[in-house]
């Protein structure tokens, strides 16, 4: 009688559990996607909340967020998440940044690594590349066309160059042979079956890409707030520097 008591007392804790779990619907950035697709299965099994995430590039998912579409937590490039948040989308209060990380090139997997150890070496590999592709849509696109500015070798680099609207066919233009290099945050370089991280960007022309998460203004949803707060928590350290980036402290 007292084990048959036992189950019914657990089943009906799993049942109210079950009952109160939210769905966390987190719109992300594909530079922190690693990450979120890490630890978002660890939260769900530690508080019985979903995950719903979607990824893309930062300024897409701001245009789907003033366009309607249905979020609770929004993890973007920090201007963005400040403009939402100015617009009253996404609650002041919730914004936390949880990560940065470092531009580098990619290569197809056994192509030579180029040389990228200082600025001058960094030059003449852009210069010698048959061609180059990036997301010109992208927070790592736009900041690689500003460097090339200030380098000096924007013309010279945009002659040849590949610019694409996503990441996938960034990927898409190294694993075809169609680019010799791309320009991506390293996060986004690590997961890329048949490609390798060629170098990171040296320390002079390094430009970071912030991730920052918030929650959308007004909801109820203390799941939501939950899920920001586990991405930036201390625990999950280790996690954010496997997957190539670090925290903003």
């Amino acid at each position: 009688m007292r084990l048959q008591s036992f189950a019914i007392l657990a089943a009906a804790a799993l049942a109210a559990s079950a009952a109160n779990a939210e769905e966390v619907v987190v719109l992300s950035s594909l530079g922190i996607k690693t990450v979120v697709e890490d630890l978002a299965p660890k939260f769900e099994s530690s508080t019985s909340n979903d995950v719903n995430a979607t990824f893309d590039l930062a300024s897409a998912l701001k245009t789907s967020i003033e366009g309607g579409a249905r979020f609770d937590v929004a993890i973007l490039t920090p201007p963005l998440l400040d403009d939402l948040i100015a617009k009253g989308l996404v609650a002041a209060d919730s914004r936390v940044e949880v990560a940065r990380v470092g531009l580098a090139l990619m290569i197809k997997a056994g192509a030579p690594k180029p040389k990228v150890g200082t600025v001058d070496e960094f030059k003449r590999t852009l210069l010698a590349a048959r061609s180059i592709t990036y997301a010109e849509r992208g927070a790592s696109g736009i900041a690689f066309l500003r460097i090339l500015d200030e380098l000096g070798i924007a013309a010279e680099v945009k002659a040849k160059a590949k610019p694409v609207a996503s990441g996938e066919e960034v990927n898409a233009n190294v694993l075809s042979a169609a680019a010799d290099l791309a320009v991506l945050p390293v996060s986004e370089i690590l997961p890329v079956a048949g490609a390798e991280l060629g170098g990171v960007f040296p320390d002079a022309v390094q430009t970071y890409v912030v991730m920052a998460a918030g929650v959308k203004a007004g909801t109820a949803s203390r799941a939501a707030r939950d899920f920001v707060a586990f991405l930036g928590a201390a625990s999950n350290d280790s996690v954010v520097r496997a997957k190539g980036m670090e925290r903003v402290r």
